[in-house]
């Protein structure tokens, strides 16, 4: 189901012209579908229903707090890797119980703060980590429930910038080391080792690495004789950026976790992000100009990589569609790119597009994870504003900073 679509030849979200909005609020701003976002979410909890995962939703792909609030709403945990994430959960009302704080380089006051509010897990990465936990448990007379991050030293066909599994990265322990460290830990008293966690990394459409983590987990488990409370498979699941990629098959993946629980007393928890949020966002940009230049057209937007980091960090593709649909088409080799003094700060490159003209608009498609939560204030251009719309209702869920905001910073 898509709720970002054509309608009557007009590109709508939901139920209003995504052109309406585009003359209502000033470009470039975030737009997201909340039926699109419950979709996914509803779609990835029954497609695992039978084996009662915990789903921790990745506040790192796009923590607005009215987004965070709507999954809440629907029975989303939290994936948090910093102290503002965590502050943003909570704020959004999501259990402590429902929330996993993750990351390498976890803070004497972070992981306090996470003591204190007595969340589900705190996912360890290093013997240094464990030792600071427990000192601060010991502190503060608690017994703290904690998992241990294993490096599979798996691959997972992704993108090199968002691959984490591999034994070179800096994440998790490798698997000897992983091992050594779950028996110091069964010594120490202030804490309690409740989890095995594992995440590969981002954008994985092909089902083999999670196989074969799936296959590398049951082998520590049986090394390491620990009742694991939970065994958390991270995230990870791609989507698809355009009609030529697939986006992971979650069925598929389904079985094959079903088939790693089976016979034992473990609870799963997913930490999807992109999977939830990936196709509910659309960012509308202005076209300023359009220049000619050694037989290419660049369309000149005024969004930029400061917009929307992505294309330049991983050379990411979003599919870039007009408002108003048109049967007339402009040829030659197209370039839009953003107003940013960056060569990277391109989005897309094709053959051929609808016929368009300066002050046109357009849409980034699939731009609800990694986009808003990437952006910056680089060349001193503002935050965009965020929209969201549900049936007819649209609502300002972030307001675009404003100048003065930005330039007394």
């Amino acid at each position: 189901m898509n709720y970002i679509r054509l309608r009557k030849n007009n590109l709508c979200v939901e139920n209003i012209s995504a052109l309406k909005l585009a003359k209502k609020y000033k470009t470039p701003f975030y737009c997201y579908s909340l039926s699109q976002l419950k979709y996914n979410f509803n779609s990835f909890s029954n497609t695992f229903k039978t084996i009662k995962p915990i789903i921790c939703f990745s506040v790192k792909s796009n923590a607005n707090l009215t987004l965070l609030k709507e999954l809440k709403k629907i029975g989303s945990g939290a994936d948090v890797v910093s102290l503002g994430e965590l502050q943003k959960a909570i704020t959004a009302g999501i259990s402590p119980k429902k929330i996993v704080f993750s990351g390498i380089g976890k803070t004497e006051e972070e992981i306090t703060v996470a003591i204190k509010k007595r969340i589900l897990l705190i996912n360890v990465e290093s013997e240094n980590e464990v030792i600071l936990i427990n000192k601060i448990s010991k502190r503060l007379s608690r017994k703290t429930s904690i998992g241990i991050r294993l490096n599979p030293n798996v691959t997972g066909k992704t993108h090199k910038k968002i691959s984490t599994g591999g034994k070179n990265e800096k994440f998790g322990l490798l698997y000897n080391d992983c091992i050594n460290l779950c028996q110091k830990i069964k010594r120490m008293e202030n804490l309690k080792l409740e989890g095995l966690s594992v995440h590969i990394g981002s954008q994985i459409t092909n089902i083999k690495p999670f196989k074969q983590v799936l296959s590398i987990l049951n082998k520590i488990l049986n090394k390491i004789k620990t009742n694991f409370k939970f065994i958390d498979l991270g995230g990870g699941m791609g989507i698809s950026y355009s009609n030529k990629e697939k986006k992971l098959n979650l069925k598929q993946y389904f079985r094959l976790v079903r088939k790693f629980t089976k016979n034992k007393n473990i609870r799963i928890i997913f930490e999807p992000g992109r999977f939830i949020i990936g196709n509910a966002g659309i960012l509308i940009s202005k076209i300023i100009y359009i220049k000619k230049s050694n037989n290419k057209k660049f369309v000149i937007l005024d969004a930029g990589m400061n917009n929307l980091m992505r294309p330049a960090l991983y050379d990411a593709k979003h599919q870039i569609v007009p408002l108003k649909k048109t049967n007339m088409r402009i040829e030659g080799n197209i370039e839009f790119v953003g107003p940013v003094c960056e060569s990277t700060d391109k989005f897309f490159n094709q053959k051929g597009f609808a016929l368009i003209k300066e002050g046109d608009y357009i849409g980034l498609t699939n731009v609800g994870a990694y986009g808003m939560s990437l952006s910056s204030n680089y060349n001193s251009r503002p935050t965009a504003a965020e929209i969201l719309v549900t049936g007819s209702k649209q609502k300002l869920i972030r307001k675009r900073q404003s100048l003065e905001n930005l330039i007394k910073n």
